[in-house]
């Protein structure tokens, strides 16, 4: 581990206060970035992209598993495979209920990862 994300206090993603200034205000402290990088690595593959969103605007605040895999391509255990991911990253979180998992996004990293992406307009634009 680095000495400067040692020295980084620990950072609460599940707070409902944004972490940090927006990036273009100012730079992410590397403790934040080493946080966070999971969020936006997850985010970053397209089947788990739309996945994150099926499970974020579903009715109800959740989705089932078994709602979630016949909208792709995929076989379950791949689908399976992405949902750990999402699980692994804190972007959702899970319950079993019988045979069927029911998957519910964390909004507060959600926030967490629009806060720091938000752009005010500057008066150039």
């Amino acid at each position: 581990m680095s000495k400067q994300a040692a020295s980084s206090p620990r950072l609460d993603l599940t707070a409902d206060a944004p972490c940090c200034p927006p990036l273009a205000q100012r730079r992410v402290p590397a403790g934040t970035a080493a946080a966070l990088a999971p969020a936006f690595k997850a985010l970053g593959d397209p089947v788990r992209l739309q996945l994150m969103s099926m499970i974020a605007s579903a009715e109800g605040g959740e989705a089932c598993v078994c709602d979630l895999t016949p909208a792709f391509d995929l076989t379950g255990p791949t689908i399976s495979h992405h949902l750990k991911t999402l699980r692994e990253a804190g972007l959702v979180d899970a319950e079993r209920r019988g045979t069927w998992v029911y998957y519910r996004a964390r909004p507060a990293l959600l926030r967490q990862l629009a806060a720091l992406l938000t752009v005010e307009p500057t008066a150039a634009s």
